[in-house]
């Protein structure tokens, strides 16, 4: 199972993306400051961090300096509240693989996850566990394409219809509730009283199948 580094000292946040990447099938260890963050990166054990630039003790900047300093090529996708074209600059200019401002949407972290592991497949021929497809009672997903079929029949979907179906594939038969839903498919900054994900529910039952997904009374949906 591929391992990534999360360097975040917000809780709600590393919170977030644990479950999201747990739930992507990619396990996880998180630290609070820029020097357990070095320190974890350079064991050898991980296949990506992501690293917070505003960290406690050395700021992620050192961080990223440091590693590429000694030769380390672990990709680094930077995730930060600040946005300016100078940050953008410094962080890709310091070696970051990647740069995503807060806040942002799983679904779009996970693709650029998955992403900037494949590259390192290239440039290193190391081979992490990657899934290719998710397949459940005749609903399969191509994880690589982001393609959907029912059967033999193609479905299109939207980039937030097929990170909503992801979820409910990976979680088959487990109720999810509106707010795991929200949290991991729109993001953590989310409004707990939005009724979107009725709504996109609707959608991917209109092109699966009305009966495949199912409303558990005050608790939330599941896919059978």
């Amino acid at each position: 199972m591929s391992r990534i580094l999360i360097a975040e000292d917000e809780l709600r946040i590393s919170s977030f993306i644990e479950k999201g990447l747990a739930a992507a099938g990619l396990a996880t260890v998180t630290v609070r400051d820029g020097t357990d963050a070095l320190d974890f990166a350079l064991t050898g054990d991980f296949d990506l961090l992501l690293l917070d630039i505003g960290l406690p003790g050395i700021d992620g900047y050192e961080v990223l300096r440091s590693l590429r300093a000694q030769e380390c090529t672990l990709p680094v996708i930077v995730l930060t509240a600040r946005d300016s074209g100078e940050d953008v600059l410094a962080s890709l200019g310091g070696g970051a693989n990647d740069y995503m401002a807060m806040p942002f949407r799983f679904d779009e972290l996970l693709a650029r996850v998955r992403l900037r592991m494949t590259d390192a497949v290239r440039v290193t021929g190391a081979v992490p566990v990657i899934e290719a497809s998710l397949e459940v009672t005749g609903l399969r997903l191509d994880l690589r394409t982001r393609r959907a079929a029912v059967g033999d029949r193609q479905v299109d979907l939207s980039a937030r219809e097929f990170a909503l179906a992801e979820e409910f594939l990976r979680n088959a038969d487990q109720v999810l509730s509106r707010e795991q839903l929200l949290s991991r498919v729109w993001g953590y900054d989310f409004d707990p009283g939005s009724n979107i994900v009725d709504v996109y529910v609707g959608y991917l039952r209109a092109k699966f199948g009305a009966a495949r997904i199912e409303t558990v009374r005050g608790m939330g949906y599941r896919l059978r």
